[in-house]
């Protein structure tokens, strides 16, 4: 939640530190009849189950504990007595009215005989205490909302409005799970995803505004209703989230993105956690990735090549472009390179340009040993660029190093 940058007002709370709350609230249910001591086993609850199935009927609790008046000197459990007849409607905000027939809920537990507290009554209880307008959860939880409705009911207080909204499902149209990619908020952290371009693509499963597809928060905050949310179950599409993540690398400026790459950067061992660098040629060599790198962590693999002393060369890039062929252009170019006192962009392209002109060549054929020769992959921004924020002393390094082997 910290990381997504998204602040509650109070809490958390534990329910483990409010037991005595809910059973409170479970002995006055019983005081009033309106919930009784349920005597039955698991071994006997287990059984009678089995034999309903076997009989092709629903495995629900048969009452059987509802009329025992006296108290009986054995373990119990609490059950909530739900009525045996008539509806109940859920007029859920997303999915609208649903009725649900009362004979089909069974006489549930809301104090188990060890003394915890069932989910469907905590939640009640703490709704309640704590003031509650609202219940947004996922369309899996409403058959527990009958349930509950009964609950606010017996206690005598106000039920809050409801919305279940529809579920993720992955690109199969199967229930997402790890097998359609990585499900945890704090795994997409670990891959380098902005925390805002998260947030962005989570309020947009299943909502929408328009044609409108990146939001600031404040947009979000402003645009947002539920009454907007779909009915349909959201598909979660990892390429999506992958644009979506490019966009706001390209929107996030320079400065801001080396403080979120740095720590990709030092895992890498890039550069050290307490290494002194120059703002302004981080943010040179960032602005020169960020419209091509889709994560923090494509960025910091990019921004390799600036850093390092010496790139590890891809073995077919070395096998296309530094052999005997291009050997005697590296060499020239590297005087040349070697000659220069500004090390500018300007200064670097004349110096191609009129060995290409003088020569008849094709730019790429220059450009491209040189760029494998600096960057160690046949990819990179243009190659004056690239050499003027790599720097004269590193770049004339690595040519000689590809040129004499040392």
């Amino acid at each position: 939640m910290k990381w997504l940058g998204l602040n509650w007002d109070e809490g958390p709370f534990r329910q483990t530190d409010r037991m005595e709350i809910y059973r409170a609230y479970a002995y006055k249910l019983l005081q009033e009849g309106k919930a009784y001591r349920c005597y039955c086993t698991p071994e006997e609850l287990e059984e009678r189950r089995q034999k309903a199935m076997q009989k092709g009927k629903p495995p629900r609790y048969d009452r059987r504990c509802r009329n025992i008046k006296q108290v009986i000197d054995k373990p119990f459990a609490i059950r909530f007595k739900m009525p045996v007849e008539g509806k109940t409607i859920v007029n859920d905000i997303v999915k609208g009215k649903v009725t649900f027939k009362n004979s089909e809920i069974e006489d549930f537990v809301i104090l188990r005989s060890d003394g915890t507290p069932t989910y469907n009554f905590c939640v009640v209880v703490d709704d309640y205490e704590m003031g509650i307008t609202h219940v947004i959860r996922g369309e899996d939880h409403l058959n527990n909302t009958p349930k509950q409705i009964h609950i606010y009911h017996a206690l005598g207080v106000r039920t809050p409005e409801f919305a279940h909204i529809p579920m993720i499902l992955g690109s199969d149209r199967a229930r997402l799970s790890k097998r359609h990619g990585a499900t945890s908020v704090l795994a997409y952290r670990d891959e380098g995803y902005l925390s805002d371009a998260v947030v962005n693509y989570l309020a947009r499963l299943g909502w929408s505004h328009g044609d409108q597809e990146i939001f600031t928060r404040e947009e979000l905050i402003k645009y947002f209703d539920l009454d907007q949310v779909g009915k349909a179950n959201a598909i979660f599409d990892s390429e999506k989230l992958l644009w979506l993540n490019s966009e706001y690398i390209k929107m996030t400026p320079e400065e801001k993105l080396f403080e979120l790459v740095k720590p990709f950067l030092i895992k890498e061992g890039y550069i050290k956690e307490d290494e002194n660098m120059d703002l302004n040629w981080v943010c040179k060599a960032i602005k020169s990735l960020k419209e091509r790198c889709r994560t923090l962590k494509e960025l910091a693999n990019a921004m390799r090549y600036y850093l390092l002393e010496y790139v590890e060369i891809e073995p077919e890039a070395k096998e296309k472009y530094i052999n005997d062929k291009t050997m005697p252009l590296l060499k020239e170019i590297t005087e040349k390179l070697a000659q220069l006192e500004e090390f500018t962009r300007d200064k670097i392209e004349k110096i191609f340009m009129d060995m290409v002109n003088k020569k008849g060549l094709k730019l790429a054929q220059v450009a491209q040993p040189v760029r494998v020769a600096i960057t160690g992959s046949t990819v990179s921004p243009g190659i004056y660029e690239v050499l003027e924020i790599v720097g004269k002393e590193k770049a004339l390094k690595r040519l000689r190093r590809v040129i004499y082997g040392s």
